[in-house]
């Protein structure tokens, strides 16, 4: 979010200083009327290829970041599956051995019952 500050904050600064700039070459130029418009269309067209220079500078670090968030929500959703799958794991040993606890009781109680009956 700071970036947006720093670079709404670089294009008001450079918006300004153009305009300044533009104000006092026309205030104080020495030369005609046509040379004064020339000059100022020169700067214009100078402070146009800073502002895109700019632009491009600042959608290259906003496609850096993007990728650079892909790539960690990448990585991220990976550790989770990885856990995910441990956690299954180990439910499954669980399982499988209250299973055999449980066949244990059975069979144990069977045996009880049967030697309660003879």
């Amino acid at each position: 979010m700071s970036d947006n500050n720093e670079f709404g904050a670089f294009m008001s600064g450079l918006l300004l200083g153009g305009i300044a700039g533009a104000i006092t070459a026309l205030l104080l130029a020495p030369q005609s009327g046509e040379e004064t418009r020339q000059v100022i269309i020169d700067k214009s067209i100078e402070i146009k290829d800073k502002a895109l220079e700019t632009v491009e500078e600042a959608r290259q670090r906003a496609e850096k970041a993007a990728e650079d968030a892909r790539i960690a929500a990448q990585e991220y959703t990976q550790k989770l599956q990885e856990q995910a799958k441990n956690i299954q794991e180990q439910g499954r040993v669980i399982l499988e051995e209250q299973k055999q606890k449980i066949d244990k009781v059975a069979k144990g109680g069977k045996k009880a019952d049967d030697g309660a009956e003879a």
